[in-house]
């Protein structure tokens, strides 16, 4: 079975790539630093590696995985991290003017019920050479809550 690129599959490889990221601290008195190198695995698959430093000064290293599967007419991909035990997998969907792709994910929250929540990683081209990721959480009384956005400018 040979798939054939779709033009989601076009989409995803505008993430190819060497990136610089710039994200604030998370204590908010500075910005963290990292990089993150994009590639392909055939034309139907993305590999996001990104580097980043942790707040104890740690390095940080998380894998993206993206394509696109035609018969769920989704965006499908996962996320690890080397911070946690969790594999996160997505669905999503690029918007119609082709600028903004919406993760959706179910995950952990982060305190200590043990409860799931959604969330939703949102990556916006500004250009060729910039995009924006957000990351956001959904709370118990279904309005969004921020998490975090990083800003990617193309370095190679």
């Amino acid at each position: 079975m040979q798939a054939e690129p779709t033009d989601a599959h076009m989409w995803l490889k505008r993430l190819v790539g060497e990136w610089s990221v710039e994200a604030p601290s998370y204590d908010g008195e500075g910005t963290v630093k990292g990089t993150e190198t994009v590639r392909t695995l055939g034309d139907l698959w993305v590999i996001c590696e990104a580097h980043m430093e942790m707040p104890d000064g740690s390095a940080g290293k998380t894998v993206m995985t993206l394509g696109y599967d035609p018969q769920k007419g989704k965006i499908v991909g996962s996320w690890v991290g080397s911070m946690m035990t969790y594999l996160w997998v997505y669905e999503g969907s690029i918007d119609a003017a082709g600028a903004c792709l919406t993760l959706d994910a179910r995950g952990p929250t982060f305190d200590e019920t043990g409860a799931f929540t959604d969330y939703q990683d949102i990556i916006t081209f500004e250009g060729d050479d910039a995009r924006v990721l957000r990351s956001r959480q959904r709370l118990p009384d279904g309005a969004w809550q921020d998490l975090f956005s990083a800003r990617y400018s193309r370095s190679g």
